[in-house]
């Protein structure tokens, strides 16, 4: 899962987002004994570390409206990623005109995330998503693949919803608040991240403009309690700047975010991971 943050309290970063799985955002063949796949998350309540939340498909869409990170497909966000050594990444994140039924039962939207360096492919990821009836969009996993010099090199990372005991969890809150909290993804291990909001109040400069009523969040990871990340949403844009502060220093931000063709945003749903599709 990845998106970008800046902070007026602070500054600004980056961040980023395995088993074997197939093309056009993977296929699951084995499903946790147990798993919940009907029912209301109670009370509103957002999901925290390992807690199993029952989950309703029929309360999902893959409509993503929600107003600090929509997701109509044929969006496209173009990134540009500065790692702590001042390497510059090319990142590429398009909403796809695909959708994926998880192995939770919940339908999801598929979405490209692409990272090059030197005009290479070095990460290719569909994250898939899903916006429920409180308006919480959730992260319900990701097929992703590493190369070096062309070679896919591992699937390390991927996960899914629903398979080995991996939980969906929240990407991005219905109604945000300060101080709120809630697990973003868990599958024990591997895969185990937390947000915090601490404001909806900030603003943020990057070259794709300047923005106001901009929503911080840290993020931490359980598995690496060292790093800790801000990030930063705009109303009606999406991920805007993230700023590494712990265990890495780091920046990615904004440079455009634009609407393809339906055709595009087809393409890059059902192009194999490191295949072009730009």
């Amino acid at each position: 899962m990845r998106f970008a943050l800046a902070a007026s309290l602070c500054a600004a970063a980056v961040v980023s987002g395995c088993a074997e799985y197939g093309s056009a955002g993977g296929s699951a063949t084995e499903k946790s004994p147990g798993t919940p796949s009907s029912g209301m998350q109670s009370e509103g309540a957002l999901p925290q570390g390992s807690e199993e939340v029952p989950l309703d498909p029929a309360t999902f869409t893959t409509k993503i409206t929600n107003e600090y990170w929509p997701m109509a497909p044929g969006t496209r966000w173009v990134y540009r990623e500065i790692d702590e050594e001042g390497e510059t990444s090319r990142v590429v994140v398009t909403v796809t005109g695909v959708t994926r039924e998880i192995a939770n039962g919940v339908t999801a939207r598929v979405v490209r995330d692409t990272v090059s360096l030197a005009g290479e492919v070095v990460e290719d990821t569909f994250d898939w998503y899903a916006q429920d009836d409180d308006g919480n969009v959730w992260y319900l996993g990701e097929d992703t693949a590493e190369f070096e010099d062309g070679e896919m090199a591992t699937r390390e990372g991927s996960f899914e919803a629903g398979v080995d005991g991996a939980l969906a969890g929240i990407a991005m809150p219905g109604s945000p608040a300060d101080g709120m909290a809630y697990r973003q993804e868990y599958y024990e291990g591997e895969a185990e991240d937390n947000g915090e909001v601490l404001s909806t109040e900030e603003m943020a400069e990057v070259p794709a403009g300047h923005y106001d009523g901009v929503l911080l969040t840290k993020d931490t990871i359980a598995l690496e309690p060292d790093v800790l990340e801000y990030k930063l949403y705009a109303p009606g844009v999406g991920p805007v700047l993230v700023y590494g502060v712990s265990g890495g220093a780091g920046r990615e931000e904004l440079l455009s975010v634009t609407q393809v063709s339906a055709a595009d945003a087809e393409r890059a749903g059902t192009t194999p991971l490191g295949q072009p599709y730009l």
